[in-house]
């Protein structure tokens, strides 16, 4: 063989080891994601399909339909309100529980799992057992008729507000316990090094949750608000095992049209308006919550 072959093939030989050296990882993800395609990308696209189309033309018909549904702005409203009210208050309770993890009392391991216990409880399951606590002869009612105070009818449909409080309560029990895993496993990540430094500089306890934990926290923040967001709009089992439909959510309104009313692509609309507020939420949080510049690449 010439030297001239030689090279040539020596040439082709690398040649094909970069292609394979760049191909190498995408031929790792192409399971996966194929796996994603299949398993949410066409379900995805099935329901957009159903939503904006009618015998094969685009239409907006069922988003009218779902418009003109009495219960959807309510629906709407509850939903939205369900999410600015649980997520703060989840996420306080959340990071309060991990510094008090963190300080390592007596028995910390143990109030872990016990925080952790509702992770264990299903959707309708967590329902039922605080639809026993808000009934009107539940467990609340007969507390309170110890100290003479007369019958409340909590989930009452003349009474939004405790029907409200009850869902609100029921989600932030079933529900703090995922946030505080994830917050846990992104304070293990926090050096103390920085917070000891903050202390021997003088810094208040809120400058180092300010200054020093929370920009720490961030890429679990992220994770922890995007998952519960989704979860919250998800809220159905909870709050129909507590008010039925007297406490409309979107999530239940496209349960209602698709399943009651046989009406999937109304359904389908309701679907993907939630899909729609998700992304929304999803792109505030990561934008919001973006590594200042000074954060990326280790500090560089």
């Amino acid at each position: 063989m010439t030297t001239a072959a030689v090279f040539d093939v020596e040439a082709g030989t690398g040649r094909r080891a970069r292609w394979g050296r760049l191909a190498a990882p995408y031929l790792l993800v192409l399971p996966s994601a194929l796996f994603v395609t299949l398993v949410f990308g066409w379900p995805i696209v099935s329901g957009l399909g159903d939503a904006f189309t009618d015998g094969g033309a685009l239409t907006l018909t069922h988003w009218r339909r779902m418009v003109a549904d009495q219960q959807f702005w309510p629906a709407v409203r509850n939903t939205l309100l369900l999410i600015a009210v649980i997520i703060p208050l989840q996420f306080a309770f959340a990071v309060g529980m991990a510094l008090l993890l963190q300080a390592r009392p007596r028995l910390s391991g143990l109030y872990f799992y016990i925080w952790v216990v509702p992770l264990a409880v299903s959707d309708l399951a967590a329902g039922l057992v605080w639809l026993s606590i808000f009934a009107d002869r539940g467990y609340l009612n007969s507390f309170l008729d110890w100290f003479g105070v007369d019958l409340v009818e909590w989930l009452s449909y003349q009474n939004t507000n405790t029907m409200f409080l009850a869902v609100v309560v029921a989600e932030i029990w079933r529900a703090t316990s995922l946030v505080l895993v994830i917050v846990v496993a992104g304070m293990q990540l926090v050096p103390r090094d920085y917070d000891e430094a903050a202390q021997v500089f003088g810094a208040s306890f809120w400058q180092r949750m300010r200054h020093v934990v929370l920009p720490q926290l961030k890429p679990s923040l992220q994770v922890a608000l995007i998952l519960r967001t989704i979860l919250a709009l998800q809220t159905f089992a909870v709050a129909q095992a507590l008010t039925g439909e007297n406490f409309p959510l979107l999530v239940g309104k496209s349960y209602q049209w698709t399943v009651r009313l046989y009406d999937q692509p109304v359904g389908s609309a309701f679907a993907t308006l939630l899909l729609a507020i998700a992304t929304a939420f999803s792109i505030a949080y990561l934008w919001l919550l973006r590594p200042a510049r000074g954060e990326r690449g280790g500090g560089r």
